[in-house]
């Protein structure tokens, strides 16, 4: 996920959660007021093609340069928060640094500037107020917020941000403290054991051994649970689910087609399986053959290994980019996995964070859409002002995944770990966490729309009508992803980003040439048509370039049908 609120999943310029279990910190997602609907005009006015950086008048010069300071100042910080190892210095720091671009701000006389460097302007006075608010001094991280067993799940009391804050603590405790038996295991490995165990009633077993995660967030199921007060909270700050919508339309996908699109995906999925339901829980042993067969190849120690190698052989050497990487588990460490800034003056470096106690197929997948957000950051080249993630949370989602699904390619399988399964197979695997993803993005927008509804009735039509799912109305089995806490509405981003990242596969495909197996000079090629640009144009100019035409549904659903 990326971080930057936008996803890509983003708090920190975090964006959470991908097709897999990702984010990126402090997004356009997080905006407050009407920030976000500034952006979005700031970002129109755009002009549709790129051209040489502008020539900045000297107030500009002296502000942009001031702002690419605390910019930084900033961000060290926050990684310093996420790491654990923030200290006043850090923060003293980065608060001389806003207070220097507040002072270079107000020398700025706005109505001498036109164009590129009037919108620059713009786009960092929001900045200052979005990203870079004073740390409260003394302060090295947010207030901690009591997550013990006794305050779980919590009481559905307060307002927005506090009852978010509250149920996402639980949340966080609750996915990495589940007993199963005599063993206390995380909600990743339990995913990964429901893909890989062969009884169906160690399976339940393990399925229903995530119920703490469940009651985080739904407490007892009733109509005063916290997420039904938190999404009555949301829909009465924002109404209806126009955040998802403004982000689809930015990324091409016009927002009448978002539902009508989504929809086809799912019929298609549904109709190219067996016309029986399943239990939940055997839902991810179907589609997991690929991760049984091959996660053996994958050790713990092999995860990082891979992830360097399969990008070193795209010509995105990672240590030349100068990503850095926290994958160690830790105590209170985020739940969700997410990559973000870590500093961008003078160059970017890219963190991310994330946590593995196993290696296996699908924390190499992540792990892989991680790194395809640091890639993304690496490669942006503009001005100071617009080195920032992209307008569109989808977009960003999407481009994180054009290297990660390559695992799910048979010619991918043999190149890298020396065997394969068949294309059927990899299908599902590919496939079965993005439908899941569509359901749950679909599962939000209702929601959003209807604040009184029954969430575990919504989850149950659209699980049984469209992946075969056998309705359990009485689990609310649906409270398994942070996002749906941390940034209501979030989900819309990996599903319109899975319909995105088809069709770029393709375009790359066709423009480029195949490089499931390897292409060194595939970065240098992707990298300036569509990492390179961040704020500096819209993304729905880029995006619609690439493809030499409009967004459509064509690409994702002519792949799922390969056999």
């Amino acid at each position: 996920m990326a971080a930057g609120p936008g996803r890509s999943c983003a708090p920190l310029s975090r964006l959470h959660g991908g097709g897999v279990f990702s984010c990126v910190l402090l997004g356009h997602r997080e905006l407050p007021g009407g920030l976000a609907a500034g952006l979005a005009a700031l970002l129109a006015c755009a002009p549709p093609a790129s051209g040489p950086a502008p020539t900045l008048t000297a107030p500009l010069a002296a502000v942009e340069s001031a702002f690419a300071l605390a910019r930084d100042a900033r961000d060290r910080y926050d990684v310093a928060v996420a790491s654990g190892r923030a200290n006043g210095d850090a923060a003293r720091r980065a608060n001389d640094r806003r207070s220097r671009l507040v002072e270079a701000l107000g020398h700025v006389d706005s109505s001498s500037l036109a164009g590129e460097d009037a919108r620059a302007l713009s786009v960092m006075r929001l900045a200052l107020a979005r990203d870079l608010t004073p740390i409260v001094a003394g302060a090295t991280s947010e207030p901690a917020t009591d997550a013990t067993p006794s305050r779980c799940p919590p009481d559905a009391s307060g307002e927005l941000d506090s009852l978010r804050a509250r149920i996402y603590a639980c949340y966080g405790r609750a996915q990495s403290h589940l007993p199963v038996g005599s063993d206390t295991l995380d909600r990743l490995t339990i995913f990964g054991l429901l893909g890989a165990t062969d009884d169906s009633a160690r399976r339940r077993q393990l399925f229903l051994a995530l119920r703490p995660v469940w009651q985080s967030m739904d407490g007892g199921g009733s109509a005063a649970s916290p997420y039904r007060r938190l999404i009555a909270l949301t829909t009465r700050a924002q109404p209806g689910d126009s955040s998802a919508s403004t982000q689809a339309q930015a990324a091409g996908v016009p927002p009448d087609s978002l539902e009508p699109w989504l929809l086809r995906v799912l019929a298609a999925w549904r109709d190219g399986t067996p016309d029986t339901l399943i239990e939940p829980w055997d839902w991810f042993y179907r589609n997991g053959r690929a991760s049984r067969t091959l996660s053996p190849y994958i050790s713990l120690a092999r995860l990082t290994a891979l992830d360097d190698s399969v990008f070193g052989s795209l010509g995105a050497g990672l240590r030349a980019l100068r990503v850095h990487f926290d994958l160690e588990p830790r105590e209170g460490k985020d739940p969700v996995a997410f990559t973000t800034f870590g500093a961008r003056s003078p160059v970017i470096e890219p963190w991310i964070f994330a946590t593995y106690r196993t290696g296996g197929l699908d924390n190499l997948n992540e792990l892989l859409h991680e790194t395809g957000h640091a890639v993304h950051l690496a490669a942006i080249r503009t001005r100071p002002a617009f080195r920032d993630w992209p307008d569109s949370d989808p977009f960003t989602e999407a481009v994180a995944d054009v290297v990660a699904l390559d695992v799910y390619e048979p010619a991918w399988q043999q190149r890298w770990l020396g065997d394969s399964v068949p294309l059927a197979d990899g299908l599902r695997g590919r496939y079965g966490g993005i439908v899941l993803d569509m359901a749950w993005a679909l599962f939000e927008r209702r929601m959003l729309r209807q604040p009184s509804a029954d969430p575990n009735q919504i989850w149950t039509e659209l699980t049984r009508d469209y992946l075969r799912i056998r309705p359990h109305p009485e689990l609310s089995w649906w409270a398994m992803r942070g996002q749906l806490v941390d940034a209501p509405g979030y989900m819309m981003n990996y599903a319109v980003g899975a319909l995105l990242i088809a069709a770029i596969r393709e375009r790359i495909v066709e423009q480029h040439g195949r490089f499931a197996t390897g292409d060194s000079t595939w970065y240098a090629w992707v990298a300036p048509r569509l990492y390179r640009f961040g704020l500096e144009r819209r993304t729905r100019d880029v995006v619609e370039e690439f493809l030499g035409g409009p967004v459509s549904p064509a690409a994702i659903l002519k792949d799922l049908g390969r056999r």
